[in-house]
C-alpha cells in the first residue's frame, strides 16, 4: 500500500486534497517563472504535505467536535511527522522541507517553528497558497470550513494582482 492509499484510508478525502493541492500549487509556481528543479518539488511536496496524518491518532484526526488545546498541540505536530517520513528519501529533501513548513504563516503565526516572511521556503508558501485556494474551490468544502485557514498566510509576493490564481478546470485536468 503507497502512502496515498493509506492517507485516504486513515483520513477520507484527503489525499484528493492533496492531489488538487499539488496541481494548484504547480501551476502558481509556473505562473512564477521559478526554476525548473524549485517547480519540480512544489508538486511533490504539496502531493505529500499531509503525510503526517499518519502519525496522528484516529480519535484526533476525525474528532466531529473542536480539538482541545491538548489535541490541537498532537495535530499540529503533524507536519513534524511528515517531514520525519519524508526526509528519510534523499530524493525528496526539497519535498520534505516543503511537507514541514506549509503551515508557517507569513506573518509568522503558523507552526511548527513560527517561521516568518522569507524566511519560509518558497515551495511551503506557495502550497500554503494552493491549499487555501484548492479548500475556498472545492465541491464539497471540508466541515470544518476554510474561513480562517488562509489568515496569515497570504504571502504578498505570491497574492498579487499580476498573478492570476490557478485555472481550477486546467490544473485539475493535469491530475488525470
Amino acid at each position: 500500500m503507497g502512502w496515498g492509499e493509506a492517507l485516504e484510508r486513515r483520513d477520507p478525502g484527503t489525499w484528493s486534497h492533496c492531489q488538487r493541492t499539488a496541481a494548484f500549487a504547480k501551476v502558481l509556481a509556473e505562473a512564477l517563472d521559478l526554476e525548473e528543479e524549485e517547480i519540480r518539488a512544489i508538486p511533490c511536496g504539496a502531493l505529500l504535505h499531509e503525510i503526517g496524518k499518519l502519525e496522528i491518532p484516529e480519535t484526533i484526526l476525525r474528532k466531529p467536535a473542536k480539538l482541545t488545546a491538548e489535541e490541537m498541540l498532537i495535530m499540529r505536530e503533524y507536519c513534524l511527522r511528515g517531514y520525519e517520513i519524508v526526509s528519510k528519501e534523499a530524493s525528496l529533501q526539497d519535498a520534505a522541507e516543503i511537507v514541514r513548513s506549509h503551515r508557517e504563516r507569513f506573518d509568522g503565526t503558523g507552526y511548527p517553528q513560527g517561521l516568518k516572511g522569507e524566511a519560509i521556503p518558497v515551495g511551503a508558501r506557495i502550497v500554503a497558497v494552493a491549499e487555501t485556494f484548492e479548500m475556498l474551490v472545492r465541491e464539497s468544502p471540508p466541515p470544518w470550513g476554510a474561513r480562517n485557514h488562509g489568515r496569515g498566510s497570504g504571502d504578498p509576493t505570491l497574492v498579487r494582482p499580476d498573478v492570476r490564481p490557478p485555472d481550477r478546470r486546467r490544473a485539475l485536468e493535469r491530475t488525470g
